[in-house]
Parts: structure tokens; C-alpha cells; sequence
């Protein structure tokens, strides 16, 4: 039973692109790590062997979830995102009702998050916050340190 996964045109095709790598390029750098490793002799006492084995373990590992995450895809499509109310593949823009300042926010699925590129996922606190919301609310947001106010400045494409 696999959860859906939600990608933008742009997420599927950068885990492809990862994938891709891992099968490719990752793969072969790795069985040439073992191979070089497996030439010292002795595996009980060869760092260099259990290193490449759990490397290699890890991406065989990354593999099977980037397989499964887009063979349990669904793409969001432009054309269902509307500007009325905050939806995933919304980007929103907010203001911090304390302190004043703007910031602009995509809505994307958990695969996709990235706090540093201003990409949050509809599952952390502030997206299930925001879903549904439209311009001009008010959404009070519940965080270690407290509440957070933000007013819904804009919503866009």
C-alpha cells in the first residue's frame, strides 16, 4: 500500500534526473569502489569494503524510493490551480502580522519541501494551515515558540 505521491511537472523530473544518476553513474562508481576494495584481501578488517557495501546499500535503498515515488505519482496540474483559494502548487505570499514583513511560499507535496527555496509542503503546519485559505485571511499558526499571525497577501499561479 504506497502513498500518493504529489510532484509538480518540475519535481518529477528531478527525481527522474536523480534516478537516472543513481542508476547510471552512482552504480558504476560504487561496484568500482568494492571492486578496488575487495583487491586489498582480507574483507573482516577492510574499512574501505564496508564502506562501499553501505554506500551501495543506500542508494540501493534511494532507488527503491524514488521508483516507488513516482510510479505513485500524481502530477498537479497548472490548470486546477486557482487564485481564489490557496491550493497545492499555490504560491502565496504572507505577512507576518507582528513583525510586518512579506515572504512567498510555493505549496508543494512532502517530496517536493524545501524551506531554503521558500517550498513548503501541504503537510508541515504552516501548509495544512494555509490550504483552503484566501486572500485577505487571517491564519494563526501554531509553532514551538508559540502562535504566528500571518495575513494571505496574494495568491498566484
Amino acid at each position: 500500500m504506497n502513498k500518493e505521491t504529489l510532484l509538480t511537472v518540475e519535481g518529477i523530473e528531478k527525481l527522474e534526473k536523480e534516478l537516472e544518476y543513481l542508476k547510471t553513474v552512482k552504480r558504476r562508481e560504487i561496484a568500482a569502489k568494492i571492486k578496488q576494495a575487495l583487491a586489498f584481501g582480507d574483507l573482516s578488517e577492510n574499512a574501505e569494503y564496508d564502506e562501499a557495501k553501505n554506500e551501495q546499500a543506500f542508494v540501493e535503498g534511494r532507488i527503491v524510493t524514488l521508483e516507488n515515488m513516482l510510479r505513485n505519482a500524481k502530477v498537479i496540474d497548472a490548470d486546477e490551480i486557482t487564485t481564489d483559494k490557496v491550493t497545492i502548487g499555490s504560491t502565496v505570499v504572507l505577512r507576518d502580522i507582528e513583525m510586518g514583513d512579506d515572504e512567498e511560499y510555493v505549496i508543494v507535496g512532502s517530496a517536493e519541501a524545501d524551506p531554503f527555496k521558500h517550498k513548503i509542503s501541504n503537510e508541515s503546519p504552516v501548509g495544512k494551515a494555509l490550504l483552503g485559505k484566501s486572500k485577505g485571511d487571517i491564519v494563526e499558526i501554531t509553532v514551538p515558540d508559540g502562535i504566528i499571525r500571518y495575513s494571505i497577501v496574494d495568491i498566484k499561479k
